[in-house]
């Protein structure tokens, strides 16, 4: 009897305990806008404690001003979350959500399929760590760590999710992200030569400086599982900095090449807006944009989040949002440590990635997801230790391996400019597309227009593939097309098809200029037909060119030295000569220029500083905003500016481009201004604007 009652005391304690699980988590409300220390801003006149989900209301804005130690559970942005700028921050969270409404759904990754139509006269939801014109100064940090509670579904959480607001991350500047060596190093150095002056770079910083020695020895092909089996890729912290010179914490284990135009990289890891995952071994977080979103991102410090193994939970992830989104960039971030990737475009266009420092992942690096992503820009970015992982579950495009690549891409139609990848376990750079019986290639992939056309995506050239660079590769520098020029055959499963001799035309074949590959085993597999390689260089490898496809190629300016093995192994067809150049291609520029506006800054005068980028196949004339002429600021009006008075702004800008061809961009890029903030108008409106 005593065991029975005992027994059935114990179900009832289960019971209970269940029914508890099961009752709704408390929600504290705002009351009104005002500081997060304040217990008026809160319903109830409470701050929210440990565990608490907490709703930011419609029409409130609240100021982020303590350094939590104690986590909440959820915070649903359905006003505006704001970090302090002359403080230090600290939130732990499970999940931040940046939607319209007031839901409260506990969902990190699909955003509520009921969020009413937004209206675009009222400011979009907001999360703002530091805005792109009022950063977190560098006297100050913020910091967000994602937390994992029990009952959360951990394939989606912890998460900061954006669904159709606004989310901003907006650290110090810094004058470089990473520079080049400006002299070897030798073992047991502590002090490290920049080529350039760096601001922004401190005393307490991380750096990498990347290995100048791929992992095989002289002649032979002895690739070892993965290059952090014997990586020569160094951390170190800064204490202190003299001028161009580092004095770093330990001495150097390696040394590191400096010589004429092949030098290793000295990156910095460190910034004072950090988003991380509190305990990465028990789970990790992951960042996301969802279409209609807003925001940008400079300066900030994503650090061991990417849920390994789990399909579109990455670092920072741009998901499904194509024109939506455009004007957003991600410029001198620091992704590291990654479970699953460093940025993925996915379905996204016109997103300009610019300064940034990938260093370890699993799986590829810079990504692009589904083969239908076009006009996004690329620029100097750092890809270091891009390490192989396994195909992702129920992953759109069936011939990725996710192998480790720096940069992987499926569709050309974008900008390559200045990067950089070293020790990747695969690739550097790797453009893969491969037919199978199952899956076609010919995709619905939008146009200079902003129109979607069914298009076979190998047959899209670069907009520009210009002055990259790869070095220490464990395997291939840059894999450009796959293996094999026939189709593949309905019992082939393996990668040897790759683009299967399909390539653009002789009018807009792909074009690599000033294309470097050093250190490393194979330079440049140039599988395509119609290719035009106006600068090559090759120094020290086992392979320059490795199974190349010469139908309608051209080159010129290739500079071979030190090919141990071959420098033209396995060749189909005969290569060309520089003085055959261009040969049969005809290339002719027909494309129209992009613009992407990436900054509307105010002035103290009440006029607005303008500044974005531009990309073109072919050299850029002229920038028009708002029918006032932006002056470049690098070649090509790569990067440019203009001042616009605030009788020409009123409550919208709008930017057009036209090449020397006399090509006109015929998708303006609009933004429209809304309550002082200016965001990205509904595309379908955009297009049928006329220029200003």
């Amino acid at each position: 009897m005593r065991s029975f009652l005992l027994c059935h005391a114990v179900m009832l304690v289960l019971i209970c305990g269940l029914a508890h699980a099961a009752e709704p988590r408390p929600l504290v409300r705002t009351a009104q806008s005002g500081p997060w220390s304040d217990a008026a801003t809160w319903a109830g006149g409470k701050l929210p404690s440990a565990g608490a989900s907490v709703q930011i209301r419609p029409g409130h804005t609240v100021t982020y001003d303590i350094v939590a130690t104690e986590a909440v559970r959820a915070v649903y942005v359905g006003g505006t979350l704001t970090f302090a700028r002359d403080r230090d921050t600290r939130l732990d969270v499970g999940l931040i959500k940046i939607q319209p409404g007031d839901d409260t759904s506990e969902e990190g990754f699909n955003c509520d399929a009921h969020l009413p139509v937004a209206d675009p006269t009222k400011p979009k939801p907001a999360l703002e760590v530091g805005t792109a014109d009022k950063p977190i100064g560098a006297d100050h940090k913020a910091l967000i760590r994602l937390v994992y509670f029990e009952g959360m579904d951990k394939e989606s959480l912890p998460a900061v999710v954006d669904c159709g607001g606004r989310m901003e991350f907006h650290g110090a500047a810094m004058s470089h992200t990473w520079v080049k060596l400006g002299s070897p190093t030798k073992t047991g150095d502590t002090e490290i030569s920049l080529a350039e002056p760096v601001t922004g770079w401190r005393a307490g910083d991380r750096v990498i400086l990347t290995s100048t020695t791929r992992q095989t020895k002289t002649d032979e092909k002895t690739f070892r599982p993965t290059v952090r089996d014997l990586t020569q890729t160094e951390e170190r912290i800064i204490r202190e900095i003299r001028g161009t010179t580092l004095i770093v914490d330990r001495p150097l284990d390696h040394v590191h090449v400096a010589q004429d135009g092949y030098r290793g990289e000295v990156a910095n890891l460190s910034r004072n807006v950090v988003v991380e995952s509190a305990d990465p071994a028990q789970a990790r977080g992951h960042t996301m944009y969802h279409r209609d979103s807003s925001g940008a991102i400079s300066y900030a410090e994503f650090r061991h989040l990417g849920k390994e193994g789990v399909l579109g939970r990455y670092s920072l992830h741009f998901h499904l949002a194509r024109d939506t989104m455009r004007g957003a960039s991600v410029i001198g971030a620091s992704i590291w440590d990654s479970g699953n990737r460093w940025i993925t475009i996915h379905g996204t266009d016109y997103l300009v990635v610019r300064d940034c420092v990938g260093y370890q992942s699993v799986g590829h690096g810079f990504f692009m997801e589904d083969g239908t992503e076009v006009f996004n820009v690329l620029d100097h970015n750092l890809a270091v230790q891009a390490c192989g992982g396994k195909p992702l579950p129920q992953q759109v495009l069936p011939f990725d391996h996710n192998e480790g690549a720096g940069f992987w891409w499926a569709n050309s139609l974008n900008t390559f400019t200045r990067n950089v990848a070293a020790e990747c376990d695969e690739y550097g750079y790797r453009f893969d597309a491969t037919a199978t019986p199952e899956f076609s290639l010919t995709l619905q992939v939008p146009g200079p227009d902003g129109k979607r056309t069914a298009t076979d995506i190998r047959t899209l050239p670069f907009v520009r593939f210009d002055d990259n660079e790869a070095h220490c590769q464990r395997r291939h520098a840059f894999n450009f097309g796959g293996f094999g020029t026939a189709p593949r055959s309905p019992n082939d499963r393996g990668p040897k098809a790759g683009v299967a001799g399909v390539g653009p035309d002789n009018e807009h074949p792909f074009v690599i200029r000033r294309y470097k590959a050093w250190d490393v085993h194979w330079a440049l597999h140039p599988r395509p037909p119609s290719v035009m390689i106006d600068g090559l260089d090759v120094h020290h490898a086992h392979y320059a060119l490795w199974f190349a496809n010469y139908d309608r190629h051209a080159y010129r300016d290739v500079r071979l030295n030190d090919i141990s093995v071959n420098p033209d192994f396995q060749p189909v067809g005969k290569q060309p000569t520089a003085a055959e150049y261009p040969g049969e291609l005809k290339p002719v520029d027909d494309h129209p220029p992009q613009t992407i506006i990436t900054h509307v800054i105010p002035q103290p005068d009440g006029s607005w500083k303008v500044r974005g980028t531009a990309t073109d196949n072919g050299e850029v004339k002229q920038v028009v905003v708002n029918g006032l002429e932006a002056k470049a600021q690098r070649g090509d009006f790569a990067e440019w500016e203009v001042v616009i008075p605030a009788d020409a702004a009123k409550t919208r800008l709008q930017s057009k481009a036209q090449d020397k061809a006399g090509n006109l961009e015929s998708h303006a890029h609009t933004l429209g201004q809304v309550g002082g903030v200016w965001q990205p108008m509904n595309p379908a409106t955009t297009t049928a604007m006329t220029s200003p």
